[in-house]
């Protein structure tokens, strides 16, 4: 039998993928989407990016959540054990993270080499930039296949490009600038374990979008896409101050952005 050749525009593929997230098939949606930068270029639509972001989020979501429930068991079953039942957990915990590893190496390397420098100024390169401390982040809190030190440097300096730049080209309220506030908070909570850091920083962003929002009526309209993102800081910053408080530092599992 024959094979027919079908061409497949952009908005083709931009549909595959949209079919393929609806159906959770989020490599296929990554597929689909590399080979729109392929074809296209690494000029991404809106649509297009945020299905590529949501798709890498979910995939790492599950291997993160896996990794964390292996790693409850073996604190919570250390003396009840046997050796052997310890060395199969550790070959698992370790397995998952080689995955998280070359998920987030992926992603990683998509974004230094296709899409950043292809972005531009504004929102879009603050969208990457963050997304690059995000996988760095999620490199250096779980994997111990590479250097914490330089992989927790490089998400740092990823976070401190993308947030300089959003203040000056990003209102206080928009949804890209708080995610990011918020997921840099998590970085100094997590990987520099300084829950102080942490709540400076979340709250100084919540804050001015509370006042800009306050002072500007047209702010205060478009703030419905920032009001989850404004919810989960404030979670955070009572989660964490109750943390200060205490005098303990507990990784957060509940309600932040990862």
């Amino acid at each position: 039998m024959s094979s027919i050749n079908v061409t497949i525009s952009r908005l083709d593929r931009l549909y595959l993928a949209k079919v393929a997230d609806q159906a959770e098939r989020y490599q296929d949606v990554i597929s689909h989407l590399k080979e729109i930068i392929n074809t296209h270029g690494a000029q991404l639509t809106i649509d297009e990016r945020n299905l590529l972001s949501i798709a890498y989020k979910n995939l790492t979501a599950t291997l993160r959540s896996s990794w964390r429930t292996i790693d409850n068991l073996q604190k919570k079953e250390a003396l009840s054990s046997s050796r052997q039942q310890v060395k199969l957990m550790r070959v698992q915990k370790e397995r998952i993270e080689k995955d998280i590893d070359v998920l987030c190496r992926d992603v990683v390397e998509l974004l230094e080499n296709s899409l950043m420098p292809a972005a531009n100024d504004g929102e879009e390169k603050v969208f990457y930039s963050k997304m690059r401390g995000d996988y760095y982040r999620y490199l250096a809190d779980l994997t111990r296949i590479n250097s914490k030190e330089e992989l927790a440097k490089t998400s740092l300096d990823a976070y401190k490009f993308a947030y300089k730049h959003a203040l000056v080209t990003l209102p206080p309220t928009h949804p890209t600038r708080l995610g990011l506030a918020l997921n840099f908070a998590v970085y100094y909570h997590d990987i520099m374990r300084s829950p102080e850091r942490a709540c400076h920083l979340a709250k100084h962003a919540f804050d001015e979008a509370v006042s800009a929002a306050s002072e500007s009526p047209s702010m205060a309209a478009n703030l419905e896409d920032s009001l989850m993102i404004l919810q989960l800081m404030r979670d955070d910053l009572i989660l964490w101050q109750s943390e200060i408080a205490r005098g303990i530092i507990s990784f957060c599992e509940g309600p932040v952005i990862c």
